[in-house]
């Protein structure tokens, strides 16, 4: 299955039944008086988020989706019925916007969790509905009123608690298949990684975090080059960013060279993604003597200017990764902890969540326009999911 983790539709929401013009006709009844219906009201269209879908590629061979329309009322004072609301199944994490205006109408991130995007159209009033002691026989109806239309941008962003971040070869696709079950490829050549991976981390009974495996970044990729661009996006959903550094690097340059270049391109793209949490994992010890590995780190805080946590790590032998993911779980934790005590915690969460996505899509608006945005989805048989 391709994975296709954008996709723009037209949705159009089923008319309003128009009301009845009609007076009862029966045998021995004089002056039967009015007895036209409402129309029903038109069927609205729903996303739902379903956590079954990882991909919207079913919507780039349909791009058009219309609700029913309302019938007209009748006669005898029935009611037309009303029309069918569409319900389409979307991802979880998908954020819906509005192409025309540019608004972001929801962001669908929990299981079963709806929108309605096009509001149906209201049904029209039968003449029942106007009779009165002066007007007794009236001949005034109301139609119903058109659904809503709307062109909508489908954004998927891949819901983890940890993202890695790194250049190509750094070793994220050897972290996720040593922490987790997921089973990403695993080559000695750059882009190995085509789509984002995800794999669920399990600490212990009942505690586990998902960490997701982001397509290796190049100098320039803010700018269009290379993979990272496209799937940059889907770090503004982490709670936390593991940035992975290649200490023993294939092609002889200065692990600190790629570190910077790394941080770069994250304020590039979104200057409040590069301020999210993030921790330095510094792999291949196990290619490195003591000292050799003690200079080249320092050289690496040193570029960074860096004061956080840092980590040592082979990737490969899985050495110091059950301390990293230990730390992680305990951080992620205390993080809901904080959330679920102080609303304002969680509204500050929320409004730098919002903050990173809007500079995401800014930037992303910006490459589309200068052409250096991939338009199509890449071909591929390639699948995203969450292993155990």
């Amino acid at each position: 299955m391709k994975f296709v983790d954008e996709a723009s539709i037209s949705v159009y929401a089923g008319k309003g039944g128009n009301g009845c013009l009609s007076f009862r006709r029966e045998k021995y009844v004089e002056k039967g008086g009015p007895d036209g219906g409402d129309g029903g009201d038109g069927g609205s269209v729903i996303l739902q988020a379903d956590e079954a879908l990882n991909t919207m590629v079913d919507y780039r061979f349909q791009r058009h989706y219309r609700a029913e329309n309302g019938e007209a009322g009748r006669g005898r004072n029935c009611t037309g019925k009303s029309g069918e609301d569409l319900v389409l199944k979307v991802p979880v994490g998908t954020t819906v916007i509005d192409e025309d205006r540019g608004d972001v109408l929801g962001d669908l991130s929990v299981h079963d969790q709806q929108l309605v995007v096009a509001q149906g159209g209201y049904h029209g009033i039968g003449n029942t509905r106007f009779k009165s002691s002066t007007n007794r026989a009236p001949r005034q109806t109301t139609p119903g009123s058109e659904g809503e239309i709307r062109r909508l941008a489908l954004e998927l962003k891949v819901l983890a608690d940890v993202g890695l971040v790194g250049l190509p070869n750094a070793g994220k696709s050897t972290l996720i298949r040593a922490v987790s079950s997921a089973k990403p490829k695993v080559a000695d050549y750059p882009f190995t990684t085509l789509v984002p991976n995800l794999g669920v981390v399990r600490v212990a009974a009942h505690r586990s975090f998902v960490m997701a495996d982001i397509p290796g970044l190049i100098e320039g990729a803010s700018d269009g080059a290379g993979l990272g661009v496209r799937f940059l996006k889907h770090l503004t959903r982490n709670r936390i960013l593991l940035h992975l550094i290649d200490m023993a690097p294939y092609d002889g340059t200065e692990p600190q060279q790629g570190a910077r270049a790394i941080v770069r391109e994250l304020e590039r793209f979104s200057p409040a993604l590069a301020q999210r949490e993030r921790w330095l994992v510094l792999n291949k010890r196990d290619l490195l003597e003591a000292d050799t590995f003690g200079e080249r780190r320092l050289a690496v805080m040193e570029a960074l200017n860096w004061e956080g946590r840092v980590y040592e790590v082979s990737a490969i032998t899985a050495e110091g990764t059950q301390t990293l993911c230990a730390d992680l779980m305990t951080y992620l934790e205390q993080c809901r902890v904080r959330e679920a005590g102080d609303p304002a915690v969680a509204e500050q969460e929320e409004a730098l969540l919002r903050q990173m996505q809007k500079e995401a899509r800014r930037r992303i608006a910006a490459l589309r326009a200068a052409r250096r945005y991939p338009v199509d989805d890449m071909d591929g048989d390639v699948d995203v999911e969450y292993r155990p």
